[in-house]
């Protein structure tokens, strides 16, 4: 694969037979100068259209303010649609900032590109539209420059170019080659739709290899998940003519990888909807790389998040701390939103929660809310107006498309309502005043700025505890109580904790504590998240069956992991942690976010509900766990 274009690959493509299971290797072969499979065996000449003119149109496309979306905008039945398909970095790559870039006109309209409106007479089918690509007025800040030998720190986040990296690279550049870790979207005609570096262009000899490694193996009646060449991990994923491809040399899972695959994909429907497929259906050479124009940023804001945010192995959410009457406040504006037709309201802080509100029974997934935050996010032109743009939920309906509405409050607070109709956007104007007003009067606005400077969760917080102590003791002097403050610095936290993560199963939400001053680089911060992370996919491994806790002790840290049916529980100590006290921390740290469970998880509203606890003892593991149980009462008026 890295021979270059037209070179001949020497590594046996890896590949499972579905029927025993056991590994082969394929033969050398010159995958470069194999012809692609031709879907459509008798193609009709007639049915192509012009290159020159679909570009055209595609290039033509452009914000209109103040009209109605086109009578053939793509409108299915919406219902509800949930999988369960798997879920999951450059040790060179930075933080991501939101550099302020031009702005877009008051009402933000993004219209359905021609290239994908349907001609049938029966008028059933309605290809969908997607964002244009000059709805994207500013895009959100790429990761920093990936240096071919790494170095010792990071230099501190700062604003950087919104534009993709390094386009002058090609397949041909050492620079390229020594890139940690590679993402393609590809056709399957081998036409090169998206890649994390250099320029897709220049690398279509390099992606129709790609294509033609996984033809090959199909043609053999097997699907290939993976390759091993040395150090790299190449990791396919085909969903339908869409194949997706990562090449990493960053030692992460098979699952972890593909698991980002799967958010890569989810992302591309969020765009465009799954009805993209009836285009490749039309014309097996079907070009989609236009239709994606402008959309770079929230590829390059998704991919570092692999590397920075739990919710994408976790695949939950989490919440932005808050007093319960302050949440409550912000849900019951919401709620008289939702009982207006709205079919989702979301008020969020960045990538936390504040509030979610749903219509009926409808559900997000927190896949879902993490592919919205990461679309609005990184697309400056939703925070300088509001905006209302067409958008998939893959995991809710991937065949249609709802309509959002964004508002931001303030540079890091802003409304999402999620409607099926396309003409709601002056509809929902006055439901945003409103909501807003009621913000600004009851100073949730006010709370949601206190919280992110202030509710963040310390280690160093943990309650003491209160078996530990004896009542006859002295109290401590300020002597003592300085040096045990120097002990938590030193260590991290009681007993050695550095760091946890705590996810409600039932929930699917998480809350994780702060770095301590002892993990203050950004390095180690990235490499514990690394760790977690091979720990998940070591956690739920399909083939050595799921396990209840882990204990792991390393060089760098101690890693100890805990699940039951309610909760899972990952947590980081020094590397001279004793066993029993890390056991010990957990069931205090378990029981301090029980405590806090009203602060910093998002609890249903439209159901009075009620919280019971059982505690069972694991005698052979020496801890205490207990079952968390929610039952939801509704009562009539």
């Amino acid at each position: 694969l890295f021979a270059g274009r037209g070179g001949r690959g020497t590594g046996g493509e890896g590949r499972e037979d579905r029927g025993t299971g056991t590994a082969s290797g394929g033969a050398e072969g010159s995958f470069a100068a194999m012809d692609p499979p031709n879907p459509n065996p008798n193609p009709n000449p007639t049915d192509a259209q012009p290159q020159a003119a679909a570009g055209a149109r595609l290039a033509a496309l452009s914000l209109r303010g103040g009209r109605d979306l086109p009578p053939d905008f793509h409108t299915a039945e919406i219902h509800e649609h949930r999988t369960d398909d798997d879920d999951d970095d450059d040790d060179d790559e930075g933080y991501l900032t939101a550099a302020s870039r031009g702005g877009s006109s008051t009402c933000a309209w993004k219209e359905a590109p021609e290239g994908l409106r349907d001609d049938d007479k029966d008028g059933d089918d309605v290809s969908p539209p997607s964002p244009s690509s000059s709805g994207y007025a500013g895009e959100r800040g790429s990761s920093l420059d990936d240096d071919p030998e790494p170095e010792p720190d990071p230099e501190p986040a700062q604003d950087w170019p919104r534009d993709k990296k390094h386009l002058d690279e090609d397949d041909a550049s050492s620079s390229w080659r020594k890139r940690k870790k590679h993402f393609f979207i590809l056709s399957n005609s081998g036409k090169p739709i998206y890649s994390r570096y250099g320029d897709e262009h220049k690398l279509a000899g390099f992606s129709a290899t790609l294509q033609a490694i996984i033809s090959f193996v199909e043609n053999s009646g097997d699907h290939i998940k993976f390759v091993r060449a040395g150090k790299h991990q190449i990791v396919f994923l085909v969903k339908g003519p869409i194949y997706l491809v990562c090449i990493s040399c960053t030692e992460e899972s098979y699952e972890g990888l593909r698991g980002q695959l799967e958010l890569m994909y989810g992302q591309l429907l969020l765009i465009l909807t799954k009805s993209v497929n009836r285009c490749f259906e039309k014309n097996p050479k079907f070009d989609m790389a236009p239709l994606l124009g402008g959309t770079d940023a929230v590829f390059l804001s998704l991919i570092h998040a692999f590397s920075w945010n739990p919710a994408t192995f976790l695949h939950a959410y989490t919440c932005l701390p808050l007093a319960q009457s302050t949440r409550q406040a912000a849900s019951a504006v919401l709620q008289d939103v939702a009982d207006s037709g709205v079919l989702f309201a979301l008020l969020m802080c960045d990538h936390k929660v504040i509030s979610l509100v749903g219509a009926q029974k409808a559900t997000l997934h927190p896949d879902d809310i993490l592919l919205l935050a990461n679309f609005i996010l990184s697309s400056e032109s939703f925070r300088t107006s509001e905006s209302f743009s067409p958008i998939c939920l893959p995991r809710y309906n991937p065949m249609a498309f709802l309509y959002a509405y964004v508002h931001f409050f303030d540079e890091h607070t802003y409304l999402t309502l999620l409607t099926t109709r396309s003409d709601a956007f002056y509809d929902l104007k006055d439901p945003r005043a409103r909501i807003q007003n009621v913000l600004m009067k009851s100073n949730v606005l006010i709370e949601v700025q206190r919280s992110l400077r202030e509710s963040a969760l310390h280690v160093e917080d943990l309650p003491t505890d209160p078996s530990s102590q004896s009542a006859s003791q002295p109290p401590q002097s300020s002597r003592d109580m300085s040096s045990q403050s120097l002990s938590f610095e030193m260590i991290g936290g009681p007993a050695g904790l550095w760091h946890f993560i705590y996810k409600s199963i039932y929930l699917d939400q998480y809350v994780s504590s702060e770095f301590p001053s002892c993990i203050s680089n950004q390095k180690q911060q990235k490499r514990l998240y690394k760790a977690y992370q091979k720990l998940y996919a070591s956690m739920h491994d399909k083939a050595t069956g799921p396990q209840k806790t882990q204990f792991r002790r390393g060089e760098d840290y101690v890693l100890f992991c805990w699940i039951t049916q309610d909760f899972e529980l990952y947590a980081a100590f020094n590397p001279l942690a004793d066993k029993t006290q890390a056991i010990k921390m957990c069931n205090r740290v378990c029981q301090w976010v029980r405590d806090l469970e009203n602060e910093i998880f998002v609890y249903g509203e439209s159901a009075l509900s009620c919280t019971i606890i059982v505690g069972e003892v694991y005698e052979g593991l020496g801890f205490v766990t207990f079952s968390q149980k929610r039952y939801s009462f509704s009562f009539p008026p």
